[in-house]
């Protein structure tokens, strides 16, 4: 029985990141690769764990957020309270957005109002001119 191993090339051309990207979730412990000499041999084990801190990522999930959730799958705790912990933390990152969302819609309408002053403005000195 063979196991299927991955390169840092291979991996960082699979996923479209970068070789240091995979050094740097190395340092903080998600990947954890074989090495040969000066080559790093990556196991399926890596390549699951990548896959879930790059999702990780895309949710917008902190580091540590996302280390922990990792480490949750590879422990002895029972379904049901990973999946609980899973839905907390998605709960809570889910109303870190949507109050970032508002500051946002707050300042774009603030950048809107003061662009309408700006055009009247102009509008008005164009007519004094004239």
């Amino acid at each position: 029985m063979t196991t299927t191993t991955w390169t840092i090339s291979d991996l960082a051309h699979e996923f479209g990141i970068t070789p240091r990207t995979l050094r740097f979730y190395e340092d903080q412990g998600i990947l954890s690769p074989l090495r040969q000499g000066t080559q790093r041999i990556y196991q399926p084990r890596d390549r699951a764990r990548l896959k879930l801190a790059l999702r990780g990522k895309r949710l917008g999930l902190q580091l540590s957020e996302i280390l922990r959730l990792i480490n949750m799958y590879e422990s002895p705790m029972d379904t049901a309270s990973q999946l609980k912990h899973y839905q907390e933390v998605l709960t809570e990152h889910r109303l870190r957005l949507e109050r970032q969302r508002q500051d946002l819609d707050q300042t774009l309408q603030e950048i809107q109002d003061q662009l309408d002053i700006c055009h009247t403005m102009s509008e008005q000195l164009k007519l004094e001119s004239r």
